[in-house]
């Protein structure tokens, strides 16, 4: 099968179908790369049909140099010159562009590469555009890319009214197996973002396929997404930044492993592995994290290794290793309770799975699967319904 074709590079080839003429801005960070490699601005810059005007950049900045929940401000691009207007700023409101800034554009082209995590904050970046282009009158275009993790696999359950927050702003499970071209079109239409909307897609992309089949460019999103592999655990692992173990982070292999200096990495690998979790190997391990949690304090615990990547659940790996971690030392294991993404009334781990019942009811119980399913299969049905009506591949 041929790679796939970006609708970076359909929207490059065809640009008198889609922005001939225009006035544009782009909202894109480093992985926006057309089939040569360059920079999508740099193809913009010398584009003789449509003008690139403005730039602005999600979290992590427009060159990906920023840590998680670090402030970004408004810099100046090198390649175009123009300033880059964060998005992802000091406060909850820097989080959308303001309406002024839109009101000279034609359209707003937005192009990232997606990890297929509803955390994963730069799809609600587009939805936060998709919003102001409405309330503007300026079009949004929508250039799609691959769900890296594939666009099959569903897991996990919906995020509850009360604990909606840029990790989680729309009813979305864990793993939603969509592109953010298909969640353009489902926010559009299930959630008022009543805007001009254009979604450009990808060529050559089946479903089933994981990044490596695509034959494009590998680009790590954001500093702690380094390798698919890395995105293939990060729907279940990333539930861990809601505690005070290290999800990884200052190390190689953020959200692969997991630890403390409490914890006994072999005693750890025992209770794991009587869950039999499906399609992964754990491994006892030691590391020693550079920065944030447990930052220069030899941490215990364990690194999982993906042996089966069409039977392993993230989710359920990712709930089932915190659980087992709190029952093993319950005097030393903690919620985070410190501000998180914009957040101080609610704790981070209800933000990120979605309500306080993982926290407050199953945390205390015994480890039974059928009681996970039955907490979310129901919602969990009802999405994989809806979904059906916004895939486009």
């Amino acid at each position: 099968m041929p790679s796939c074709v970006t609708g970076l590079d359909n929207l490059l080839s065809k640009p008198s179908r889609y922005i001939k003429g225009k006035r544009i801005g782009l909202v894109v960070n480093h992985t926006s790369l057309a089939r040569d490699g360059r920079h999508s601005i740099y193809h913009f810059l010398r584009h003789p049909d449509f003008e690139l005007a403005k730039l602005f950049g999600p979290e992590h900045g427009l060159y990906g140099v920023d840590q998680d929940m670090i402030h970004v401000q408004n810099t100046k691009d090198p390649l175009s010159g123009l300033e880059i207007i964060s998005l992802y700023g000091d406060h909850e409101n820097t989080l959308l562009p303001a309406n002024q800034l839109l009101e000279d554009l034609d359209c707003l082209i937005f192009d990232i590469q997606d990890v297929g995590a509803r955390y994963y904050t730069f799809i609600y970046t587009m939805a936060n555009c998709m919003k102001i282009c409405g309330e503007t009158g300026v079009e949004m275009v929508v250039c799609d890319r691959p769900n890296p993790i594939n666009g099959i696999q569903v897991e996990g359950n919906l995020v509850s009214d009360p604990w909606r927050s840029f990790v989680g702003q729309y009813p979305l499970p864990n793993r939603h197996g969509m592109t953010a071209g298909e969640l353009a079109l489902m926010f559009q239409d299930q959630f008022g973002l009543d805007c001009k909307l254009t979604l450009i897609p990808v060529e050559n992309w089946d479903r089933n396929m994981w990044f490596e089949d695509t034959g494009l460019i590998w680009v790590a999103p954001s500093p702690n997404m380094p390798r698919v592999e890395t995105a293939c655990v990060y729907p279940g692992m990333c539930i861990v930044e809601g505690t005070h173990l290290s999800e990884g982070r200052g190390t190689t292999l953020p959200f692969e492993q997991v630890g403390a200096p409490y914890i006994d990495p072999f005693k750890l690998k025992d209770a794991l592995d009587i869950i039999e979790l499906p399609g992964v190997i754990v491994r006892p391990h030691f590391f020693k994290p550079t920065f944030q949690k447990w930052a220069q304090k030899v941490c215990g615990g364990i690194q999982l290794h993906v042996t089966d990547r069409s039977t392993f659940q993230p989710v359920w790996t990712g709930l089932a290793v915190i659980h087992t971690i709190a029952r093993m030392y319950p005097e030393h294991f903690e919620w985070r309770t410190e501000p998180y993404e914009f957040v101080s009334d609610r704790l981070a781990i209800d933000l990120l799975y979605g309500n306080t019942w993982f926290r407050e009811n199953w945390i205390n119980r015994d480890l039974f699967r059928n009681e996970l399913d039955e907490e979310w299969q129901e919602e969990l049905d009802l999405f994989k319904q809806k979904r059906q009506d916004y895939l486009i591949y």
